[in-house]
Order: C-alpha cells, then sequence, then structure tokens
C-alpha cells in the first residue's frame, strides 16, 4: 500500500458514513420542505435610535409634555439590598407620577420606559428632546456605604457637566440639528453659539426652578429630605441643555426606614404627589410668565 494511500483512508471511514446515512436512515435528512416555518428577525444598527414611547393625555399637541425618566431597568439593576431593587422603585414611583399627573388633566405624560428594560443613558435624554418635550424628570434611588444616609434629594446639571454638554450639543446640532427651532448650520458658528448659550442658560435656570419646587413641595408633604438644597453634579442623563432636566432621587435603599419607605404604596403616593404638584406648579408659572 503506497504511502499516500495510508494517509487517505483514516478520512475515507467517516465520509463514506456520513454518504451512506441519508440511503440507509432516510429520515434523517432534513430538507428546507420539511421545515414548518423559519424565524427572521433583523438586529438595529448600533446607533439607530430608540423607538420613541407614546404619549398619554390630552391630544391637544400645544399642551405641555413631561417626559419621566424611570432609572436603570432589564440587566442594570441599579442600586439594591435583598429584594428591593432601584429599578423597580423607580418606575413604580414613575407610574404613580404619571398616574397623578393624568387625573389632574391638562399635561401631557410620556415614559421613557414603562416596562422592566433597559435603555441607554444617552437615550433617555434624546427621548425627550425628539418629543420636544418642555420638562425632564428622572427617578432614582440612592445607596451609601453606610446606613445611616437617607432622605430624599434633587440633582441638577452642574457647571462643569454644562460645559461638557454643550460642546457634544453644539457639535451635533451644528451639523444638523436645531436649537429652538433655529437651525444652526444655516448661521454663522458665532451665532450658532449664541443661540445654543441663551438656549442653555434658559434650560438651567428652568432646571433650578423645578428643583426648588420639588424640594418645596417634599417638604410640605412631610417626606424626610437628605439635604434641603439643591444638589449639581454632571450627571450623564441630565445632559440635554435645551430642556429643564432634574434628577429626582427619592431616598436610601440601603436605609431600612428608607427602603420600608421607598416600596410602600403609601411612599411611593406621598413622593409621586410632590412631584406632581412641583410638575403643575412649574408649568403653571411659566404659563403666567
Amino acid at each position: 500500500m503506497s504511502p499516500n494511500l495510508q494517509k487517505v483512508l483514516p478520512f475515507s471511514a467517516p465520509l463514506a458514513l456520513l454518504v451512506a446515512l441519508p440511503v440507509f436512515y432516510p429520515h434523517l435528512a432534513v430538507s428546507a420542505r420539511d421545515l414548518d416555518y423559519v424565524v427572521r428577525f433583523d438586529l438595529p444598527a448600533v446607533d439607530a435610535p430608540v423607538g420613541l414611547p407614546r404619549v398619554d393625555g390630552p391630544a391637544d399637541a400645544s399642551r405641555p409634555l413631561v417626559v419621566i425618566d424611570p432609572g436603570h431597568g432589564g440587566f442594570d439593576p441599579g442600586a439594591g439590598l435583598g429584594d428591593v431593587r432601584e429599578k423597580n422603585v423607580a418606575l413604580q414611583v414613575a407610574l404613580a407620577i404619571r398616574q397623578k399627573l393624568l387625573a389632574s388633566g391638562g399635561i401631557r405624560v410620556a415614559l421613557t420606559r414603562d416596562t422592566d428594560r433597559f435603555i441607554a443613558l444617552a437615550d433617555r435624554p434624546d427621548i425627550a428632546r425628539r418629543l420636544n418635550a418642555d420638562l425632564f424628570l428622572s427617578i432614582h434611588a440612592d445607596s451609601a456605604d453606610s446606613d445611616g444616609a437617607r432622605g430624599a434629594s434633587v440633582y441638577v446639571l452642574s457647571e462643569r457637566g454644562s460645559s461638557e454638554a454643550a460642546e457634544r450639543f453644539a457639535a451635533r446640532e451644528n451639523q444638523s440639528g436645531k436649537v429652538n427651532g433655529v437651525a444652526l448650520a444655516k448661521t454663522s458658528e458665532d451665532v450658532g453659539a449664541i443661540l445654543l448659550d441663551l438656549s442653555q442658560r434658559g434650560a438651567q435656570a428652568g432646571s433650578s426652578q423645578f428643583a426648588g419646587l420639588i424640594l418645596r413641595e417634599m417638604q410640605d408633604g412631610g417626606i424626610g429630605l437628605h439635604r434641603d438644597q439643591i444638589e449639581t453634579a454632571a450627571l450623564a442623563v441630565l445632559k440635554a441643555p435645551d430642556i429643564p432636566s432634574v434628577l429626582f432621587e427619592t431616598g436610601y435603599i440601603n436605609n431600612p426606614d428608607d427602603a420600608r419607605f421607598l416600596t410602600s404604596r403609601e411612599g411611593q403616593a406621598q413622593l409621586a404627589e410632590a412631584a406632581a404638584r412641583a410638575v403643575r406648579a412649574w408649568f403653571a408659572r411659566r404659563a403666567g410668565a
């Protein structure tokens, strides 16, 4: 036997078996006709925008719109202790705020998510911008190294964060977008910078006013505060300079008293009532102005 044949023989036996199987066992052969159905689906592109949520409330598009953003979701649970997860607390409080706002009428409401699903940070304020929202409220719950920390807090974008946001915002808008309905691509760079600065100043002022109203309503409602002043931070979810945006930290999950409050219907109703009153007051002031 030649050396070449000796090399081929070990591979020929398995190949012969594969060829013979359909002959002796025809039921093993599968053709396209044997398949009942085929499931096909297309994955979205990485840079594809997330779908827009429904808008509840009056059908009149001229009515003010608030976008409520329950933090975290899906595989991102946020802070947690035992069975208590920030993503669930945030969603429950957000749903309660929506219910109270819709019951009072006159205000349109959209939620970035109304189920347990993940939404990227950058997509959250982008949803508000694409919906032409008048106000953006992100709901969270905190956690600390010590379980002694407790109480609610209200955050607006810090000056540093505002500058970072302005750079990204201007770069994007100068290419194809608008600030307050004016296309920056059709203006000079100097005029575009002025429009951006005016838009940002107005949004930051509105954010601070809204945050102050939430603090006031929480104090009037007897809700414990972590600090009785507005906090500032470079939070990514607030980086939409043309929309007044506030992050509402409802309490500390790792504090036993706060955890009981945050997971109770009574506590969630108190938080929702304070936030809803602040939203109504902010829109009332804006209409009066």
